[in-house]
């Protein structure tokens, strides 16, 4: 007969395995926020066109997640796991060649391949994790995931700051007096840049799929019957569909936010203040996300959720106001502090989204997830804005996002059936 204690070792090393997944894929999402001023340079790209890297990576999420789902009713979680960490490193080595070449298209290419990877792993990790032992445990193993995933989005921007920034910035009057011959070995310099993390990374993701070929992972079991409902079917859920728009919002403002924070406080020419050094605003986001979802489990058990997002709603509102009213480090701090209203946001819009749906809530959450695609849309929208009337005023579009997120606490969360 097995005991608990037996039961528990079992799970250990998958749990780790798993857990090691949400560490390096949400490592690999924030790296990102810095690749985007990186490529920038390196392919000499518009602001517009630069945020093209959010498209390809949220992109992939969103075109991805619902084959990924049947995908893994039809193979099981490991051969999900294992798929998913062979497209992602395959992904992460295409940065070699788009490297080689300075293609703009090809590295974008290399995200979407590499996101499409971690599309799969996301989509089978988190029931992985919630169905690896008791079901009275399942919130806690979810929330100690999410928090060393959170740990790899936090790290993330400095660690990329270090790999791909200068620590003293070349000036662009410097970079347009150079010859082309100059030019050519400065920008093949930036490019290069990439090729050994990314390497290093996809080696990384071979090792862990490797491990789980050989090594015996507990077999899960779906429930089975009740919950297949076609995705037409939750159209008559009202507040599931506004809870769509919701994660649109929230994913496209936090990603939107993150992605010009460099660009934003070079616009402010400050001397001392490098890319390098601008890129830890972003780290201080990411850490107070963590910080927040920390927090987040005591608040949520003391206030209604829907009230705890029109407080975090309205005042992320009012941080990114500020940031577009005032300058310099004040003005960049207001952005970071965004990341602690913004950091329970999620769990929050999911469990309204989801409210007395029963049957259909597996439907409701894979048409959930299509709401991510906000982080591929709304970027290049503050690009563009950026591009044609200047950075400040691009901040406007998460300001839209949070009053429809307002909106979404006040009015659109209650369960309307059609």
């Amino acid at each position: 007969m097995e005991t608990k204690k037996d039961s528990n070792a079992k799970y250990l090393v998958p749990l780790i395995i798993v857990m090691a997944l949400m560490f390096f894929w949400n490592l690999s999402r924030n790296i990102n926020d810095v690749l985007i001023p990186h490529l920038k340079r390196a392919c000499q790209l518009t602001d517009f066109q630069s945020s093209l890297v959010q498209s390809a990576f949220f992109g992939a999420y969103f075109i991805v997640a619902l084959p990924a789902g049947w995908y893994i009713q039809k193979k099981g979680y490991r051969m999900g796991m294992i798929t998913g960490l062979l497209v992602a490193a395959f992904g992460a080595f295409l940065f070699y060649p788009a490297a080689e070449t300075r293609i703009y298209p090809f590295f974008l290419m290399a995200l979407f391949v590499m996101a499409a990877g971690f599309a799969i792993l996301e989509v089978t990790a988190s029931p992985y994790v919630a169905k690896l032992g008791s079901p009275e445990g399942a919130s806690s193993r979810l929330s100690m995931a999410a928090a060393i995933g959170s740990v790899g989005a936090t790290i993330a921007p400095a660690l990329a700051a270090l790999l791909f920034l200068h620590e003293v910035d070349v000036p662009q009057s410097t970079i347009d007096a150079f010859s082309p011959a100059q030019l050519e070995t400065f920008l093949s310099g930036e490019a290069d840049l990439v090729k050994p993390p990314y390497l290093i990374l996809g080696g990384i993701l071979v090792v862990i799929a490797l491990v789980v070929v050989f090594i015996q992972l507990p077999k899960i079991e779906d429930e089975q019957g009740g919950d297949k409902k076609r995705l037409v079917d939750i159209f008559k859920f009202k507040h599931t569909l506004y809870g769509v728009g919701a994660e649109f919002f929230y994913v496209g403002a936090e990603v939107g936010i993150v992605s010009f924070i460099i660009r934003y406080a070079k616009w402010f020419n400050i001397p001392e203040l490098t890319e390098q050094k601008s890129a830890q605003f972003i780290t201080a986001f990411m850490g107070l996300v963590l910080l927040g979802r920390l927090l987040g489990v005591y608040i949520l058990k003391r206030f209604k959720p829907q009230n705890v997002l029109a407080f975090c709603s309205i005042s992320a509102f009012v941080m990114v106001t500020l940031a577009i009213l005032t300058n310099g480090y004040f003005s960049l701090a207001c952005l970071s502090v965004v990341g602690f209203f913004t950091s329970i946001i999620y769990p929050i819009i999911f469990s309204l989204s989801m409210a007395d749906l029963k049957e259909y809530t597996k439907t409701g959450s894979s048409v959930f997830l299509l709401g991510i695609v906000g982080g591929a849309i709304v970027p290049p929208m503050m690009g563009y804005i950026s591009d044609t009337i200047g950075i400040k005023f691009s901040f406007i579009i998460p300001l839209i996002c949070y009053v429809y997120l307002l909106f979404f606490a006040v009015k659109g969360h209650k369960v309307k059936i059609s």
